[in-house]
């Protein structure tokens, strides 16, 4: 016969089942829950660079390469074809206005400006003697003008004469037209005389100039060749440092070669080189910002030069500072040319997450999980986006390049 179950024992029985029920179910959650925490996507927060978004001005720019250059460069080229017989200074050395620095072989030179002597004396020879022959055949001529009119005026007196001999019968006619035909024909050749005299004094003249202009530029060869041959030694026209020289003795040069270059170290220029993709974006007069290690230095966009090789424009840009401490010949740089700017905007730090204005997707960050969002990017400067939607102000985003990630709407972030 059967006896009834003890209240008591149902009670622990039944109290025992669901408290192995409970702690099954406990374990098969915390089991999951377990797994997906470490089966689900997460970042490490050691590994990422995140930056807020921020409100400001913003200057979008387009960046050159540049070089620091001094602004005046005196280039001292050969003023003669020679050959390098002494190197007086050497680059990096200082030198003063009208110190020499390379000294030439000036024997060709010398040998040049002898001939032009000999030339200049033959020609100046030449135009003595010329002058004395031409007032020596002027004064012979002006000797027989002299004579014919002292015979002109004797032939008129005796024409005066016969006439009136003639008309009181006492000459014959053909006497007397004789006398007359004479007194015009030495008239006539008076006449002659004082034309040749006229001619004689204008070819005098004309030869002597011709000379006189031959001799003119000879003189001037003579200066220029003493120029050049003062040139020889190269000296400087200002203080300043000898950047380049031609560095071996013996070398031959060529008229017109750079032999030296001397820079005044007191204040530079810039010069910038932008791929030509940029050109419709440049200006000159455009504000100029060159960076120097974690320095800025302001200037002008001053000339954009016309050519352009292989894609590549040159750019000069005059600076507002150009004595800076900062400066160094030769100094590479970053070149920032702003192209527009934008007061109170949003803004974000750069970094690998976007690229390029347009619309972008960046993860931000909501406590310990990164959210994926649309975002509108704008304007860019050297090192900040502008926002302009899709982020508000203080906002914590990722920076880092999450194209590993961009499939995902979010991420842990432990």
């Amino acid at each position: 016969m059967d006896r009834p179950i003890d209240s008591q024992y149902k009670i622990k029985y039944i109290a025992k089942k669901l408290i192995g029920t409970i702690l099954i179910i406990s374990i098969v959650i915390g089991a999951f829950s377990f797994a997906w925490f470490w089966l689900s996507p997460s970042i490490k927060r050691v590994r990422i660079r995140t930056a807020q978004v921020s409100r400001g001005a913003i200057e979008a720019t387009v960046t050159a390469s540049g070089k620091v250059i001094p602004e005046f460069e005196q280039v001292i080229s050969s003023p003669i074809d020679a050959r390098v017989l002494n190197i007086l200074k050497h680059a990096g050395d200082k030198v003063l206005k009208n110190e020499p620095i390379i000294e030439l072989d000036t024997n060709a030179s010398i040998l040049a400006l002898e001939k032009i002597n000999q030339e200049l004396s033959l020609r100046e020879n030449r135009q003595e003697k010329t002058l004395l022959s031409l007032n020596e055949k002027v004064d012979q001529i002006k000797s027989q003008e002299k004579l014919k009119q002292l015979d002109l005026e004797s032939l008129k007196a005796q024409v005066k004469q016969n006439r009136k001999l003639f008309e009181q019968g006492l000459l014959p006619e053909n006497i007397y037209r004789q006398s007359e035909l004479l007194e015009r024909k030495t008239a006539i050749e008076l006449e002659q005389l004082e034309a040749a005299k006229k001619n004689a004094e204008e070819a005098s003249k004309a030869e002597i100039a011709g000379l006189d202009l031959e001799i003119s530029t000879l003189k001037k060869e003579q200066d220029e060749a003493r120029r050049l041959l003062e040139l020889a030694t190269t000296r400087a026209d200002r203080d300043g440092v000898l950047t380049w020289v031609v560095l071996e003795v013996g070398t031959t040069i060529h008229k017109g070669d750079v032999i030296a270059r001397i820079a005044d170290l007191k204040s530079y220029r810039i010069e910038a080189s932008i791929s030509d993709i940029h050109a419709k974006n440049l200006s000159i007069g455009q504000n100029v910002k060159v960076k120097i290690n974690e320095d800025y230095l302001n200037g002008i966009l001053a000339n954009i030069l016309p050519t352009i090789k292989d894609g590549v424009m040159t750019l000069a840009i005059t600076l507002e500072d150009k004595t800076s401490s900062l400066l160094r010949p030769n100094l590479r740089t970053d070149v920032l040319i702003i192209t527009s700017k934008k007061n109170s905007v949003l803004q974000i730090k750069k970094g690998p997450f976007a690229n390029g204005d347009g619309k972008q997707e960046a993860f931000i960050i909501r406590g310990d999980t990164a959210i994926k969002m649309p975002v509108t990017i704008g304007i860019a400067s050297f090192d900040t986006y502008e926002i302009i939607e899709g982020l508000l102000e203080g906002d914590e985003v990722i920076i880092s390049d999450m194209r590993d990630y961009i499939h995902l709407k979010e991420i842990k972030v432990n």
